[in-house]
């Protein structure tokens, strides 16, 4: 392969690559892979997911590079080269907020499942989280000096995320109703530093994704494929929308365009 026939491809995970309803890998988007792979291309992973939550899945699917942490994490030939804690004064900004309104608070201080909070506030209003975590209750626990914070989790419901005024000062996903959570959220500029960093170029990258926290990283330098389940606004801002991804939307795209 040629430089200029070479692509650099990023794969959202949830909703992309893996089917929604089992959490595993579509057999056809693996398979899609591998054939990019055997091709020469350049494969990674551009995630929301923490950089060892993430990981995880990278090994298991047999790739070595990923933007993760929403853009604030990268790994490259499977060394992590950094990963971005959220803005202090700004995190710290919401929490105090958070704490005065009297909202549930657990904070991600490190690369692991444990989630830190001075109380159990988040668990009584809203219940535990939907997948692992270690819960670190402290009373002691000073929430003004800290040393990094990743996340932050807020048991605060839509209806009442008006009440949040810092709420838009840090990106901010919501997955399920009952918590809001924040976190670096600039996949496109990850992918920019991970291309910078293989000398790769940039109009020659081609990015999969399905739901709105992809939509940062649909630039229009580069080639934007959108599954056939993305959201609406991901799709108006597609180069391409593809089929679903359990309609082997993956496979579709890649061989449509020639690339595998």
């Amino acid at each position: 392969m040629n430089a200029h026939s070479k692509k650099y491809f990023f794969f959202d995970i949830d909703g992309t690559l893996t089917d929604n309803a089992t959490g595993e890998i579509i057999p056809s988007a693996k398979k899609a892979i591998d054939l990019l792979l055997k091709r020469g291309h350049f494969v990674s992973l551009a995630t929301g997911r923490a950089h060892y939550k993430a990981r995880k899945f990278m090994n298991e699917i047999g790739l070595h590079n990923m933007v993760c942490g929403g853009g604030g994490s990268i790994v490259i030939n499977d060394k992590l080269i950094y990963n971005i804690p959220l803005e202090f004064n700004k995190a710290q900004k919401i929490i105090d907020e958070a704490e005065k309104l009297g909202i549930g608070i657990l904070l991600m201080l490190d690369d692991s499942t444990k989630l830190y909070s001075k109380n159990d506030n988040f668990r009584i209003q809203v219940g535990n989280r939907k997948e692992p975590t270690e819960y670190i209750i402290d009373s002691n626990l000073d929430y003004k000096h800290l040393i990094e914070i990743f996340k932050i989790y807020l048991s605060i419901s839509k209806e009442d995320e008006h009440l949040l005024t810092t709420k838009t000062i840090l990106g901010n996903l919501r997955f399920v109703p009952e918590y809001l959570m924040f976190q670096y959220d600039e996949k496109d500029k990850g992918i920019k530093e991970m291309i910078k960093l293989i000398n790769g170029s940039l109009t020659d990258v081609v990015v999969f994704g399905d739901d709105y926290n992809d939509l940062v990283m649909f630039d229009s330098i580069w080639t934007n494929i959108a599954m056939g389940n993305a959201c609406k606004e991901l799709k108006d801002k597609a180069t391409f929308v593809t089929k679903s991804n359990i309609e082997d939307g993956i496979l579709y795209a890649c061989e449509k365009m020639d690339w595998i």
